[in-house]
């Protein structure tokens, strides 16, 4: 019989590679399982493309499994080789503890580590074990296990070997199959799911787990397809760059953006993979795409869910209030931290802190072309500060103007809006 969450799964899209599929929706079927997802800390924050095993990792939750989350505190000082070319660049010991406190933060919006639950979500770290092994031990315990021949046919690997592949790198696989063990012994965990470039780590780690149990272990594993976008271009960059789960590298202004901007192609498929909106709410809000794009009611649903999700009602309120702000033009409804949220990646001038008429001050910061475009469009009603319209050709433009006496939203005409900073 097929397993409800794997259904559900499949219908998300979220199945891609499995190891025994018939196997594990036997195992789903009779019994709540632990399972586990790992994420090497290679940065203080994950970003929207790490979060899509994890989010399928908690609709395990959901149905009644226990997630374990596993921080690479080990793992994240070798470096995975897995969808690279290169070489990683090694961290500190203490730049990789740095980055394990920022995720574990981030993990917490997202799963219910609540010890009253029957299911509660466990955070482990890997250096709590592979650090305590030595060279020796690891070498013997592990590495007699796998031929080289066995792991140099490994994707992860095979595609390194052109351009060359450290020691190192080669030898990340044999740790995290030493993961999957110590998991396995400690926390009964029976599955590991990842993005489909982890297939490699996991197979491996299923051949090492059958290798010391004298193949009586019953452990399964799955990979979940790389999300892309409908005109095939990589998804969760923007012209900024990652799309962070960070506020302090992506703000919740900015999140709340990206998910709002989906195309009609990508935003029914978007809200399978990433909302936890059910199927009919899917199906009603995929309907609307058809039949009413120019509302968006599915970007707003998605726009809404991730925003919450990741940076709870609060920063989804106030993503809003920016946004509607914006459409109707009144900046004057904003505080000055959102204005500067919200106009983060306009175009920017810089001018020193001196009094300055307006006509010259627009000059100089580029925002008109010449005096007397600049004289017409104040004449005319087309600029405004900070939301204010001005329209006298003798204001001066001073400190009062200036928001933390340090920079004005300069908007002329409708649209063009530019940020001017003070030295």
């Amino acid at each position: 019989m097929t397993n409800e969450l794997i259904q559900d799964l499949e219908w998300r899209g979220l199945l891609y590679q499995q190891t025994d599929a018939e196997g594990m929706a036997s195992l789903l079927n009779e019994e709540k399982i632990a399972l586990y997802c790992g994420v090497d800390p290679t940065a203080d924050s994950m970003h929207i493309g790490h979060i899509v095993p994890l989010l399928t990792l908690r609709r395990f939750q959901m149905h009644g499994h226990s997630p374990v989350l596993l921080v690479g505190g080990a793992t994240g000082m070798i470096g995975d080789p897995s969808g690279r070319s290169e070489e990683r660049q090694l961290q500190t010991p203490e730049q990789v503890e740095q980055n394990v406190q920022g995720i574990k933060k981030q993990l917490e919006m997202i799963f219910d580590f609540d010890a009253a639950s029957h299911n509660a979500a466990k955070l482990v770290n890997n250096n709590d074990w592979i650090g305590q092994l030595s060279l020796i031990d690891f070498l013997r315990d592990y590495g007699k296990l796998l031929s080289v021949n066995y792991m140099l046919a490994k994707d992860n690997v095979a595609s390194r070997l052109d351009q060359g592949i450290s020691y190192t790198e080669f030898s990340y696989m044999l740790m995290q199959a030493a993961d999957f063990v110590h998991l396995y012994d400690n926390h009964k965990v029976r599955m590991q799911i990842g993005g489909s470039d982890q297939w490699g780590n996991i197979t491996t780690g299923l051949e090492v787990l059958r290798r010391t149990h004298d193949e009586a272990a019953k452990a399964y594993g799955f990979t979940i397809p790389l999300v892309t976008k409908a005109d095939g271009t990589k998804f969760g960059k923007t012209a900024g760059g990652a799309v962070w789960l960070d506020a302090t590298k992506t703000s919740p202004y900015e999140f709340y953006q990206f998910w709002i901007n989906a195309a009609d192609n990508d935003v029914v498929k978007y809200l399978k993979i990433f909302t936890f909106l059910s199927k009919e709410e899917i199906e009603a809000l995929a309907v609307a795409v058809e039949e009413e794009p120019h509302l968006r009611k599915a970007q707003k649903a998605l726009a809404e869910e991730m925003t919450r999700l990741i940076h709870g009602q609060e920063a989804l309120e106030q993503a809003q209030r920016i946004t509607q702000a914006l459409f109707s033009g009144d900046l004057k409804a904003l505080s000055t931290g959102e204005m500067r949220d919200a106009f983060k990646g306009v175009p920017t001038a810089e001018m020193t802190k001196e009094d300055k008429n307006i006509v010259e001050f627009i000059v100089e910061a580029g925002i008109s072309p010449s005096k007397r475009q600049a004289r017409e469009d104040v004449t005319n009603g087309a600029i405004s500060m900070n939301g204010d319209r001005i329209q006298d050709v003798n204001f001066i433009v001073n400190e009062s103007v200036r928001l933390d006496d340090a920079f004005i939203i300069v908007r002329r005409g409708k649209k063009k809006y530019t940020m001017v900073t003070f030295q």
